[in-house]
């Protein structure tokens, strides 16, 4: 103890000690004493040195610190002082003021350190482990030394996390400490956790993250929280951003609605702080990671309907057209629009209807467009509206003809701003961003669009007054020709490039002025400098598109007539290498890379996303169109035609070969069907044709009959004697009906009297209840009851096998009676075999009293057994009423004893005793006195 004073406190006279000595000895009493105080107050020591000597302490003590925790566990305080220990020597917070020098020096020591930390994956295993414990000593300590290790080594770190048993799983349950310091920490530990990794990212997902964080958010007061809701904000972007799984459970798990309660706009906007602010932008941002055009079509598409049913698209609208909102927050609002709505449909149609609370109400996209070409608004505000009217108009032809209708003479209204007098006004207005914007903007009304191509055909421009109007292609190619800025004649060429491509009829416009062409081919023979190489190739764009989407309707500029001008003034060398000028350009890359326009000033605002496209796509056939003859034109247009054709061909034989497709499944199902109809017709006629020959067997049987009638003498007493044993037949079957019917109002009899039993039954099922002597009476009624049933049921069953018999010969004797006499025979055999229905009829009825007769039986039977059930109820009653007699009789007699023992323990005591047994012994010796003697 007295060495430690020594470290903590003052030092003793005499030589001292160096810090590398020092943290020798406390290494040795960390690793040699055997009392866990030793231990702590060594490692509380070195504790102290960590940060000033963060090497000697990292490369001597970090083996006996990892000792420590593996032994100690189970002292909070020195597993919190190792912990410190270890975070102080691999973080480098003390340095963050030091010189450029030193702090790299630094960061290369705390990155040494903890590649020997973590060479050992145990030992992050052990930290993990550690983190269960909930004393704050130990579990913050732990929380701050794993987020320096992922910051120092995040791969490595995030590696043997990610294979550590339950090891994201004890981090996730940091967030749900009620000690705001670790939980907040544990906020920044995961952000580096799921950086960059995709699985741990799904596992943090899968651990209930998205509610936790978004319950965390609403607790801290939304987007007017504090630090705590950037950080969970953050934590929410690192888990989705390219990552589409994640993406789709958080959509399936109905988090998007929860999104909407974030954005809700109050009366009072001038109180925004720069947290709030902050936060903001990081819910814009959530927002937009879930619509980003990088993300798949179908992922988008969900997104974008949850979006617009929750409210959230109303709710970020309101925001565009509230007053007092910050310019970088209305910038992101607008982006995030942008991608809300693009490509969707419903989106884009409510967009169209947001009206903005002026006086009168203008649309939300006019007062947008107003902004964008307004040069006093900040640069990146206009992009946002040029971004936001792009994805407006994106796969949306509607909205695209409703722009285009607005530039035309018949909707022209001079009392409203609409937004193709807008885009007019930006094009030729002396701000070159305007001009480029509007000219985007517009060419993204044609894009993918013919019809409204050639409808922006008919577009006339009144320039000045008393001069004729003309029309916009040809003011645009007018003002290109003035030579005006860079920025001004890209967006112009961009216009004209996206305007006359894939529409003969608008290259034909383009032709028909001689001087475009002049204009053209001048600008790309010349040798200019480096800042007119992209305006060249641009016009070596438009001049291939006029070759390659050339009708020929025009004489003087057919394809072969352009490119024989190509190759006397340009080359048709020169011509491609200028062509190949757009694509080599920086700006080009960055606009190919994403959809929204950007740029770090607005001089380099030069090309739209949707343009590269074109550029892409147009470059090599414009190529191949340049250096292809005449010849091989003619040879191509006569194998495109031969393509065709065949195309068409083929189609007509595809079109043939699916109708017989369908005329021979048609037919298929029409065959089963027959095959079907067909073997029951043949078993059909089969029962017939047996049908036939048996009523043929009869036929001949009878007619036999007949001739052996005719032809025994003494007929008529043959046919008497058959009448007499017939009518004998018919007096025995009509004996046997009576007797069945004798039967059967004896059985109906004996079920009345077993009803009658029953009811006995259940009144002595009453009086049971009320005594318990009568139980073995009433199981010998019962057990006569039972063997009367068991009689009844045998005579239930010979009674069914007579009613078998007498149908049997009922049929024998309807098939034996008949007549060899002709029509007085046949009658005879008709009477008796109606006489034979009518006592089958007969039998069915005694047959239906019967079944009637086994129900009432079973009903019987149910009742029987539950009087036995009742019966064997009442005996467990009475043997527990016996049980507790003989109990309350064994309680009396200890009662007596106990009595009895008090008496004679007080008469012991000499204490005068006069109870009831001395009375009763008193009383009884004054009756033996009273007696006589009888002597």
């Amino acid at each position: 103890m007295n060495f430690l004073r020594g470290v903590m406190g003052g030092q003793p006279a005499g030589p001292q000690q160096s810090g590398a000595e020092t943290i020798q000895k406390l290494c040795d009493r960390v690793a040699s004493s055997t009392l866990l105080e030793d231990r702590r107050d060594a490692v509380r020591a070195l504790k102290s040195l960590s940060k000033k000597y963060r090497l000697e302490v990292g490369t001597q003590a970090m083996g006996h610190l990892i000792h420590v925790l593996q032994t100690d566990s189970s002292d909070s305080e020195i597993i919190g002082y190792a912990l410190d220990t270890l975070y102080n020597v691999i973080s480098n917070d003390e340095e963050e003021e030091q010189e450029e020098n030193s702090q790299k020096e630094a960061e290369d020591l705390g990155s040494q350190l903890t590649d020997a930390l973590i060479n050992e994956q145990e030992n992050i295993t052990l930290i993990l482990r550690l983190l269960e414990e909930f004393d704050f000593h130990v579990r913050w300590p732990g929380v701050k030394l794993i987020t320096a290790l992922l910051k120092k080594r995040c791969g490595p770190v995030q590696g043997i996390i990610l294979v550590s048993p339950m090891g994201v799983s004890r981090l996730m349950d940091l967030l749900a400490d009620s000690r705001e310091i670790i939980r907040n920490d544990a906020l920044l530990l995961l952000q580096q956790l799921t950086k960059g990794n995709a699985a741990i990212q799904k596992i943090v997902a899968f651990e209930n993250a998205f509610e936790r964080l978004l319950d965390i958010i609403s607790e801290e007061g939304s987007s007017d929280g504090g630090i705590v809701v950037e950080d969970c904000l953050l934590l929410l972007l690192s888990l989705l951003k390219n990552n589409s799984s994640n993406q789709n459970f958080y959509k399936e798990g109905s988090y998007v609605q929860r999104m909407k309660p974030w954005f809700e706009v109050r009366d009072d906007n001038s109180g925004w702080s720069a947290q709030k602010v902050t936060n903001l932008h990081r819910m814009l941002q959530l927002v937009r990671v879930m619509v980003s055009p990088v993300n798949s079509p179908g992922a988008i598409s969900s997104c974008q309907k949850a979006m617009h049913h929750c409210g959230l698209l109303q709710q970020l609208c309101a925001i565009l057209m509230a007053t007092g909102v910050p310019a970088d927050i209305l910038t992101e609002t607008i982006n995030t629009v942008s991608e809300v709505i693009r490509g969707s449909q419903d989106n884009q149609d409510y967009f169209a209807s947001v009206n903005a609370p002026s006086n009168p109400p203008r649309p939300a996209i006019v007062v947008l467009l107003m902004s964008m070409v307004n040069e006093r608004q900040p640069f990146v505000l206009r992009c946002a509206v040029l971004y936001c009217f792009q994805s407006f108009l994106y796969r949306n032809h509607k909205g695209q003809e409703e722009v285009v209708s607005t530039l035309l003479p018949s909707t022209i209204e001079a009392s409203s701003i609409t937004a193709g007098q807008l885009l007019c006004g930006g094009l030729f207005s002396s701000d070159s961003l305007s001009n480029w914007c509007a000219a985007v903007a517009l060419s993204h009304a044609l894009l993918d669009n013919p019809a409204q191509k050639e409808q922006l055909l008919r577009v006339q421009l009144a320039t000045s007054a008393g001069t004729p109007p003309i029309s916009l292609l040809q003011q645009c190619t007018n003002i290109l020709s003035q030579g005006s800025k860079v920025q001004t004649r890209v967006g112009l060429l961009i216009l004209l490039c996206s305007w006359i491509s894939s529409c003969p009829i608008a290259v034909t416009h383009f032709l028909h002025n001689h001087q475009n062409v002049s204009y053209l081919t001048g600008q790309i023979s010349e040798n200019q400098g480096e800042d007119e190489r992209l305006v060249q190739g641009l016009c070596a764009l438009l001049l291939g598109i006029c070759i390659c989407y050339n009708d020929n309707s025009l004489e003087n500029h057919t394809k072969e007539k352009l490119k024989q001008l190509i190759e006397k003034r340009i080359g048709k060398e020169n011509f491609v290498e200028k062509l190949s000028f757009i694509s080599k350009q920086e700006q080009y890359s960055r606009a190919a890379h994403q959809p929204q326009p950007t740029g770090p000033t607005p001089e380099h605002m030069l090309f739209d996303h949707q343009f590269t496209k074109l550029v892409k796509e147009l470059e090599g056939v414009v190529t191949k169109s340049v250096y292809k003859s005449s010849e091989e034109e003619r040879k191509e247009e006569e194998v495109k035609k031969t393509l065709e054709q065949h195309d068409s061909i083929m189609t007509q034989y595809k079109e043939l070969i699916r109708e017989q497709d369908a005329q021979i499944n048609e037919l298929k199902e029409q065959v089963v069907s027959l095959s079907s109809q067909s073997e029951q017709m043949k078993r059909t006629v089969a029962q017939q044709v047996l049908q036939i020959q048996q009523h043929r067997d009869q036929h001949s049987i009878l007619k036999l009959k007949l001739e052996k009638g005719s032809q025994q003498a003494g007929g008529q007493g043959e046919e008497a004697q058959m009448n007499g044993l017939q009518r004998e037949e018919l007096s025995r079957l009509r004996e046997e009906l009576q007797e069945l019917r004798g039967r059967s109002a004896r059985l109906e009899a004996e079920l009345a009297d077993r009803n009658a039993i029953i009811t006995s039954l259940n009144s002595e099922r009453a009086q049971t209840v009320n005594g318990l002597e009568n139980n073995a009476e009433t199981l010998k009624e019962l057990e006569a009851l039972r063997s009367r049933v068991a009689s009844q049921s045998t005579q239930i069953s010979q009674l069914q096998a007579e009613k078998q018999d007498l149908l049997k010969t009922a049929a024998q004797s309807a098939k034996e009676t008949v007549d060899p006499a002709g029509s007085d025979l046949q009658s005879l055999l008709t009477a008796q075999t109606q006489e034979s229905e009518r006592l089958k009829e007969e039998v069915r009825r005694l047959a239906e009293s019967g079944a009637g007769a086994e129900r009432q039986l079973a009903s019987a039977n149910s009742s029987v057994a539950v009087l036995e059930a009742e019966r064997a109820r009442l005996q467990e009653e009475l043997t527990e009423s016996r049980k507790e007699q003989d109990d309350l009789l064994m309680l009396l007699a200890d009662q007596d004893q106990k009595i009895t023992t008090l008496r004679n323990r007080l008469k012991a005591l000499g204490e005068p005793i006069e109870d009831e047994d001395d009375l009763d012994s008193q009383d009884q010796g004054d009756d033996d006195d009273d007696e006589p003697d009888d002597d």
